[in-house]
């Protein structure tokens, strides 16, 4: 069963999802493909939260430039094990 949804974020780009890939890939391929996707959106999001550190910082919000730096820090760590999930799964596809 395909299943589409949309997502609007706060920043300049909106995601389409399409959870069911083609048939022709191996359960492996299409895993590969999420993880990438996931890493992508991640990078993403921590871009966008970095430029909000940096807006916070201008605005004198210090806590807050650090908090989101961290948040960035954390997604990137996510992204991480995606990569390393990937890289796990690569060998078999």
């Amino acid at each position: 069963m395909s299943h589409h949804h949309h997502h609007d974020h706060e920043h300049d780009h909106d995601h389409h999802h399409e959870h069911q890939a083609p048939t022709t890939l191996t359960f492996e391929e299409k895993f590969i493909k999420l993880l990438e996707h996931w890493v992508k959106h991640n990078h993403d999001h921590a871009r966008t939260y970095k430029e909000w550190a940096q807006k916070a910082q201008g605005q004198g919000m210090a806590q807050v430039d650090r908090l989101l730096q961290e948040a960035a820090e954390m997604t990137d760590a996510i992204s991480a094990k995606f990569d390393q999930a990937a890289s796990i799964i690569k060998p078999s596809a």
